[in-house]
């Protein structure tokens, strides 16, 4: 079943019970999906465009989420916390910090990078590979571990 598909369905059955925290969120991703589709000219996203779309909406949650904490904002601090679960349901599960170290070790070896000078050459080659499935600054602090 396709992420749109999926959408559809669960955006039915949250109408049904009256889920308007889900249903809310169910359909701004369905707008940020059909507006990434519109931006990029195609009449459906590829799985791969859909997983960016998808890690767009989380990291946007997670700076929100943070900003809020900081202006010590309870009332949205909840209700962006509640969006955030929603959110992940629908993407791919997270690899472990261990699973991305190994990762990242076996593109270091494969790049043949040796100093942070070669950091971007990593990056270019590792986050294809974690798309969707690995927090960014996760994966850019192991690299930077590694690389040190």
């Amino acid at each position: 079943m396709s992420l749109h598909d999926k959408l559809n369905e669960d955006m039915k059955q949250a109408m049904k019970s009256k889920e308007k925290d889900r249903l809310s969120v169910i359909r701004m991703l369905k707008a940020a999906i059909q507006n990434e589709a519109i931006k990029l000219g195609k009449k459906q996203l590829t799985e791969d465009e859909e997983l960016t779309v998808l890690s767009r909406e989380v990291k946007q949650r997670k700076d929100s989420l943070h900003e809020f904490e900081k202006a010590g904002r309870d009332d949205l601090v909840t209700k962006i916390q509640s969006e955030l679960v929603f959110v992940q349901e629908y993407m791919p599960t997270q690899l472990s910090e261990e699973e991305v170290e190994a990762i990242v070790s076996a593109v270091i070896a494969e790049t043949n990078a040796s100093s942070k000078a070669d950091m971007g050459k990593v990056m270019g080659v590792l986050m294809p590979k974690v798309k969707g499935k690995a927090d960014g600054s996760l994966v850019s602090k192991l690299v930077q571990k590694h690389l040190s």
